[in-house]
């Protein structure tokens, strides 16, 4: 990564970026201890500014209770805990090939359909419940 940065550093002298004023920032509010642009100032670089810029997807597996990696079943219920669901992009078993976020929005839409079907079940279970209640009285 390091090798990268002064990749990068060495484009940003070149007469194109130099004409369309692009240069590289100095950061020495976290790095300001060290020679600007030197190993130890980019050491330090990375360790202030790495992050990921992908989506992570696939910490929660969803698969069946047999699958020792599985976390969620197909309905995104967490196996072996009650009420909970996992609908988020973790729950992708392999991660797709392009941007995750139309297939999380799907995700998404799945999981509130199955927590709408699942509230209307639960609801018209108790209320013949709460008839046959009434009707024994």
């Amino acid at each position: 990564m390091r090798e990268g940065l002064k990749w990068g550093l060495r484009m940003a002298q070149t007469a194109v970026f130099k004409n369309n004023q692009i240069r590289p920032v100095y950061d020495k509010f976290s790095c300001g201890q060290f020679e600007a642009f030197s190993d130890d100032y980019f050491e330090c670089y990375l360790k202030h500014w790495s992050h990921t810029v992908y989506h992570p997807a696939g910490t929660c597996k969803m698969g069946p209770k047999n699958d020792a990696m599985a976390v969620v079943d197909a309905e995104l219920k967490l196996h072996g805990i009650q009420n909970l669901r996992v609908i988020d992009a973790s729950i992708m078993p392999a991660i797709v090939g392009s941007n995750t976020n139309a297939p999380t929005i799907m995700i998404g839409e799945k999981g509130a359909d199955m927590i709408i079907k699942s509230w209307k079940l639960e609801k018209a279970n108790h209320s013949k419940k709460d008839y046959k209640q009434k009707t024994e009285l």
